[in-house]
């Protein structure tokens, strides 16, 4: 399988002297296309900071991260910015969606932002927002949605177009457990469709969900597992049944 994700030996510190703090010590990870990867950990662990280096929306102080074998160190900005448009999407704890755009103009912006027609960027849009049950919504401006609503969203839009990562931190932050199940088992089926994902997480039942968990501490990879069988695997094997 090909790696749509590595971190060599990735460091990131935050100030200097007295106030210096090491969010990341020499992490090695990869992540392969079709692989679901939880990290989880305590507070403070790097968990966040893991997320946006992967993501191109902060630099690493030292090591390597290569996305779809791109090293970022040698991609300009302009180019990293193109990255995250077309290769990456990426779900935020607050959703990060803009208030002045309609559900479906959201989903629709980072298509158009790279070039599609604005009525195929829609068509699109639209196709994603039903699969996740919100073609009823396309038209509500986040702040008439449901947190439920606002986070289904933010996925629609991270997962469409032709997009080899998807990273969400917290994803299921501040939904009750039904939706919290609902938006696991949508970055599933993305992986299922060949996508990599990485999903921050706090809830063991929600990281079930997952190929592999990643366990972070003081900024260091302290252990790693093949995660046990997860809802998914229980529905797959009763439908063999």
């Amino acid at each position: 399988m090909t790696n749509a994700l590595e971190l060599r030996q990735v460091s990131k510190i935050y100030g200097s002297g007295p106030s210096e703090v090491h969010a990341l010590s020499e992490v090695d990870l990869s992540v392969e296309l079709g692989e679901l990867v939880a990290i989880m950990g305590p507070s403070g662990s790097g968990k966040s900071s893991l997320l946006t280096i992967a993501g191109s929306l902060e630099e690493a102080s030292s090591g390597q991260v290569l996305v779809d074998g791109i090293d970022l160190a040698t991609v300009s900005r302009s180019d990293r910015a193109k990255m995250r448009r077309r290769s990456i999407g990426y779900v935020f704890q607050d959703f990060n969606l803009l208030p002045g755009l309609t559900a479906i103009e959201n989903v629709a912006l980072p298509l158009e932002l790279d070039g599609t027609s604005a009525k195929r960027a829609r068509e699109i849009a639209a196709k994603a927002l039903d699969e996740l049950g919100l073609a009823h919504r396309a038209d509500r401006f986040p702040d008439e949605l449901s947190g439920g609503e606002r986070q289904r969203v933010a996925i629609a839009r991270a997962i469409v177009g032709e997009r080899e990562l998807l990273l969400a931190d917290e994803p299921t932050g501040a939904l009750d457990s039904v939706n919290g199940e609902a938006i696991m088992r949508l970055l599933r089926g993305a992986t299922q469709r060949g996508v990599a994902g990485v999903v921050v997480t706090h809830e063991a039942h929600l990281a079930s969900w997952a190929d592999r968990v990643v366990f972070l501490r003081d900024g260091r990879i302290v252990d790693q597992t093949v995660a046990p069988p997860g809802p998914e695997s229980l529905l797959a094997a009763g439908d063999r049944r």
